[in-house]
């Protein structure tokens, strides 16, 4: 319930850009959100659409104030709720998952002799970051190379205010050129740092050009032991560079950014590609997404620091349109922000797209089995259904009538893309139209109805994502039951068959995949596989329906003799093809018998079916299991 106190609280706030912080009764900030109204966006908490969301109702249960912060535009407040979002870590919000555990390489080139180390601190100072560094392996094997090939000073020595009276030993073994005691001047070292900063930006083309024109400068003017240095940091490059994978998206610095969700979570993959060579991959995975459309999330991780790096690339690739976007690049106007459609560009987002789910994988599925992993075609389904979690465990359900009798139904399990056939159901449909007639709609109710009852009765896992074969009518029916039941939060879709359109819940027109996709297919391998399953068992209860009323035109076999005629020959065709001697010998039947059985079956016409029946006539159980 949303207190008086709250709700007054929200009537006597300006229509002006600023920043709004929820806080429980402690005083802790559990949501910060911006705002180019601020009345009018957090009176929506209280009165407006917002209540609909759990998570929202979960916030008004626990929120007892409401702070305010006025600022001179919708961009001001951009920036300052990403700051606060940093600072509180509010339990509402889209947060980075730990946020403050990732290196950064910082260059201090405000300093006069800059010097370049590791710190886990961003801070506003002048300095050049490179990072965060998500593989700390690569940080260190890029410092390595700055120690290997540049001569950067290792020293805190605050220069040139604080100069120490002599060289430490880095000179002596020529780590470094001793530009505290005038060896280096300081345009040679400022020279030198300029191509640290390039290197570590991924502009090694650059570096190596440089080094180049030095060198041969050096030979010039017949310092060879300086070319002979030049030289090897050249050779040292050159070996960075050839394990480099090669992109062919016409050159240039891009950042290529993956997305990837599930449930709670989300990942988002970075390749950095400069001067089109892929030199690096980075990742930041996301928490309190489950309620937040993916558009909110990558805008919530643009926002949050990417776009304000440094060292980010000219032109940024991004899977799709995020939230305010149009904001974000006014605020950081360096870069264009683009999503590829098609060619080796869209390719390469594609790359990127796999990276994000393999690394939430790795998260989600930590010490399981390698077969627990979601397939990419779960992936992309999730995505073009636009479901909150992926659907890994989907049951789907088709029916199968043959002339108006034998109406049964089947579901079958998919996991991570799989057929889990220890899940498969099928069941006798009871329900008839008044004309004593089956409807597939009533049908479909029934079904949906009374397996979904089992599985909550059994306390059993529910499925990700529910399917039904049919359209429109199918997709109401199913609705209908999972309503009836409170499963109203379970996404349910309906495949039609012959232009394979996808019917949603709250969506009139129909989705229409491409039909070379995964997402596709996977839908199409269950809507098929649940047909198979119907029809198997239909097959089943036709070829039992046919024994039974065979031998029930027999004279003195009742029920308990043609159970005993089907437990001893499997069939009705084994028993015709018996000898009398055979039947007389089952208990309970005569050699007078056996001749009158043999007699009237072999009169008849055979019935059309080689397949052995089951031993035994019907199952008393609700559902089960499918063949």
């Amino acid at each position: 319930m949303i207190s008086e106190q709250v709700a007054n609280a929200t009537l006597n706030l300006p229509d002006t850009p600023g920043v709004y912080l929820w806080k429980a009764a402690d005083g802790t900030v559990i949501y910060v959100g911006k705002a180019k109204r601020l009345r009018a966006r957090v009176r929506s908490y209280v009165t407006g659409d917002d209540l609909s969301q759990p998570k929202t109702r979960a916030l008004m249960d626990i929120a007892t104030a409401i702070e305010t912060i006025v600022v001179p535009d919708e961009q001001s407040a951009l920036m300052l709720e990403s700051n606060l979002i940093k600072e509180h870590r509010p339990r509402f919000n889209i947060l980075l998952r730990d946020d403050k555990s990732y290196p950064l390489v910082k260059v201090t080139v405000q300093e006069p002799y800059p010097r370049v180390f590791v710190t886990r601190r961003l801070i506003d100072d002048g300095a050049r970051y490179f990072g965060p560094y998500t593989d700390v392996g690569a940080m260190w094997r890029a410092l390595n190379v700055v120690k290997r090939i540049f001569t950067v000073r290792s020293c805190r020595y605050d220069m040139p205010t604080d100069m120490p009276e002599r060289a430490c030993l880095d000179f002596y073994i020529k780590r470094c050129k001793g530009p505290c005691v005038g060896a280096q001047s300081a345009r040679d070292y400022r020279e030198m740092i300029d191509e640290v900063v390039a290197f570590l930006a991924g502009r090694t083309d650059d570096v190596m050009r440089r080094i180049r024109e030095r060198m041969a400068q050096a030979s010039e003017r017949m310092d060879y032991e300086r070319a002979a240095e030049l030289r090897d940091a050249v050779g040292h490059l050159a070996q960075i560079e050839e394990p480099s994978a090669m992109v062919d998206v016409g050159g240039g610095d891009r950042d290529v950014i993956g997305y990837a969700r599930d449930g709670d979570d989300a990942c988002v993959a970075i390749l950095v590609v400069r001067d089109g060579k892929l030199l690096a991959r980075e990742h930041r995975l996301l928490e309190h997404v489950e309620d937040a459309s993916d558009a909110a999330v990558l805008g919530a991780f643009m926002a949050s620091g990417f776009l304000a790096r440094e060292d980010r690339a000219s032109e940024i690739f991004v899977p799709f349109e995020f939230s305010d976007q149009a904001l974000l690049q006014q605020v950081a106007p360096r870069g264009v922000i683009r999503v590829p459609q098609r060619g080796q560009k869209r390719e390469l987002l594609d790359v990127a797209d796999q990276n994000a789910r393999h690394l939430l994988e790795e998260f989600k599925l930590e010490g399981m089995e390698a077969d627990e992993r979601a397939a990419d075609p779960v992936y992309a389904l999730g995505r073009e259904l636009g479901l909150q979690k992926i659907p890994r465990s989907i049951v789907c359900f088709d029916n199968s009538t043959s002339q108006g009798k034998d109406n049964v139904g089947a579901m079958i399990w998919f996991e991570n893309g799989r057929p889990r056939r220890a899940e498969y159901r099928t069941m006798r449909i009871r329900s008839l139209t008044e004309d004593g007639g089956p409807d597939d709609f009533t049908s479909m109710r029934e079904v949906v109805s009374r397996y979904f009852r089992r599985r909550l009765d059994e306390a059993k896992t529910l499925p990700d994502l529910v399917i039904v074969d049919g359209g429109k009518g199918q997709l109401s029916a199913a609705s209908d039951a999972l309503d009836a039941l409170e499963l109203a939060h379970l996404p349910v879709i309906a495949l039609a068959k012959r232009e394979e359109e996808v019917f949603m819940r709250g969506r009139t027109e129909p989705l229409r995949l491409a039909r070379r996709s995964a997402a596709l297919r996977l839908l199409q391998r269950a809507r098929d596989e649940a047909h198979r399953a119907a029809v198997t068992y239909n097959r089943k209860r036709r070829t039992i329906r046919t024994v039974t009323s065979e031998l029930l035109r027999i004279p003195g076999v009742g029920p308990s003799r043609r159970r005993a005629l089907l437990g001893v020959f499997g069939s009705l065709q084994g028993v015709r093809e018996a000898s009398p001697d055979a039947i007389a010998a089952v208990p309970g039947f005569s050699r007078k018998t056996a001749d009158k059985i043999l007699q009237t079956l072999r009169s008849s016409d055979p019935v059309a079916s080689g397949t052995p029946a089951p031993a035994t006539e019907s199952h008393s159980s609700d559902t089960e299991p499918a063949s």
